[in-house]
């Protein structure tokens, strides 16, 4: 009775907002015809390529006529483009779109404006009672609809999304959460405004059992991409607008090499990087670093790029930002930072709220699955991060199509002596997970995909400086420690950077600089 009763409610709000059709209803924001020239064709960007592909959209809203005002030779020219939303931009890509709307007058003018297309079907119904074969579709296509679903539908769905969808397929999602962005006036509001930690958290840790007689085969969604919405932040100065790309993967293989997390970014948040790690981190590092020898290595490892105002800059493991709103700030370059763990990206974009630097983005994001245009930056930059990746060939075979020719590529990295190493490195290794490979290895794997200039330094001993200097400046600062944190903590560090030292004094571990260019 309880479930109809909030349905009903949901029919009555979304009766209310739909009399006329409008692009202003269906957003429920009066400046909807503005957000949605912008906001379109970056949606669109963040998909994955739709060639063959069978689409379902959720959601789908109307085909509606979006008024341009262009300004030409001082004078004021308007005309009108027809915008299907994001129906006719995926019937455009996909085999087939399957556009699904609650609403019968949205569902009634998507058609309309739409089905001379083609290969694409229209369907009013509610999301919650929808059902498709297994396996059957590449892409789920979902904006602003989850928010509209109680906790229990909400997970019932996603449990469908996974069914749906074809092994290696995508779900993307995009939501309102924290509060309301549009400005129209509702006289009840039944919209669940729920935390990105939320989505993240149930999605993660769906578990889809598709075994056979032959094969035990487990699958769940990886974390390809989460971010705001940049429209909304630049029109609006709203950072709630959120969207997702999820791919649909083999999950045993993962489950077992990260000791029982389901994901390897649930591992990092829950394990290595949660935000109190990182902040006690920040506190050795420096305000703003997560990464060894703070500001300092930060400044000399980006003189070496000779930034220039407007270049590109992609950064592969952001942390907390300090790294990216320096490079801003300092040389008028625009950063993307992006990292798995969503405990770092919530850290750096409560930082940039207060940094107030649009020249910085930030997003949850995996940069073995992410995709980019080939030559977008100009820079990519990535300081102790790629130990984590196992596949270093294939990421850095993506970090020179994502660069510009004239491109620069600076990393940083933990890396490790030739072995045999220590018993009691091997062990640390394999507890953090991590890839490890001699800096000559490492250097020559940045020649082997195409990389020019490759320069390939041992920087141990500077390492092992900046770990003395930061051990120092711990036993100074060790009562103001103790208090923002725990003895505890003070201890885990201590003793976490002393171990550090000695690894690096036996030789097992090493710390590379590598720096390359794309002719």
């Amino acid at each position: 009775m309880e479930k109809e009763t909030v349905r009903n409610m949901m029919t009555e709000f979304w009766k209310e907002h739909s009399k006329f059709a409008t692009v202003e209803e269906m957003m429920l924001d009066s400046n909807a015809q503005e957000l949605t020239q912008h906001e379109l064709p970056e949606i669109l960007s963040l998909l994955p390529s739709l060639a063959a592909s069978d689409v379902l959209e959720l959601g789908a809203g109307i085909g509606s006529v979006i008024t341009l005002s262009l300004t030409l030779d001082s004078e004021e020219t308007c005309r009108s483009l027809m915008f299907g939303r994001f129906t006719r931009h995926l019937i455009g890509k996909a085999r087939h779109v399957t556009a699904v709307d609650f609403m019968e007058k949205f569902v009634e003018k998507n058609k309309k404006d739409n089905s001379h297309l083609g290969n694409a079907e229209f369907i009013q119904a509610d999301v919650t009672k929808l059902d498709f074969p297994k396996n059957s579709l590449d892409v789920v296509f979902s904006n602003w609809l989850l928010m509209y679903l109680s906790d229990e539908e909400l997970k019932s769905l996603a449990e469908k999304f996974l069914m749906w969808l074809r092994p290696g397929g995508y779900l993307f999602f995009r939501e309102s959460c924290f509060h309301q962005s549009g400005d129209c006036k509702r006289d009840f509001n039944p919209t669940h405004y729920r935390s990105p930690a939320y989505y993240n958290h149930l999605m993660s840790s769906l578990l889809l059992d598709e075994s056979d007689q032959t094969e035990k085969k487990y699958y769940g969604f990886d974390m390809v991409l989460n971010k705001t919405v940049q429209t909304y932040v630049k029109m609006k100065n709203n950072q709630n607008q959120l969207c997702w790309l999820m791919q649909k993967v083999r999950r045993d293989a993962v489950q077992q090499h990260q000791g029982g997390f389901s994901t390897f970014q649930e591992f990092l948040d829950n394990q290595q990087y949660t935000r109190r790690g990182i902040l006690r981190y920040e506190k050795m590092f420096g305000s703003g670093y997560v990464s060894t020898g703070g500001f300092n290595t930060t400044k000399e490892f980006v003189d070496m790029l000779n930034l220039t105002a407007g270049q590109k800059v992609l950064d592969v493991g952001c942390g907390i930002g300090g790294g990216d709103f320096y490079m801003a700030k300092t040389f008028g370059v625009e950063v993307l930072g992006m990292d798995l763990s969503s405990n770092m990206v919530d850290i750096a974009m409560e930082r940039a709220m207060k940094e107030k630097l649009p020249l910085v983005q930030f997003e949850v994001s995996d940069a073995t699955k992410r995709r980019f245009p080939d030559a977008a930056f100009d820079v990519v930059y990535s300081r102790d991060t790629i130990l984590h990746i196992r596949d270093k060939l294939d990421l850095f075979r993506k970090f020179y199509s994502w660069l510009k020719p004239g491109g620069k590529l600076l990393i940083s990295d933990y890396c490790c002596g030739e072995k045999p190493w220590s018993p009691a490195f091997q062990d640390y290794v394999n507890q953090r997970g991590y890839i490890l490979y001699t800096p000559q290895r490492y250097g020559q794997f940045l020649s082997e995909v195409g990389f020019s200039n490759v320069r390939a330094e041992d920087r141990t001993e500077q390492f092992i400086q900046v770990i003395k200097a930061e051990l120092q400046r711990a036993e100074e600062m060790k009562e103001e420690f103790i208090q923002e944190f725990s003895q505890e903590d003070y201890d885990a560090v201590v003793n976490g950077w002393t171990e550090k030292l000695q690894r690096c004094e036996t030789g097992d571990q090493r710390w590379g600089l590598f720096y390359a260019t794309k002719e």
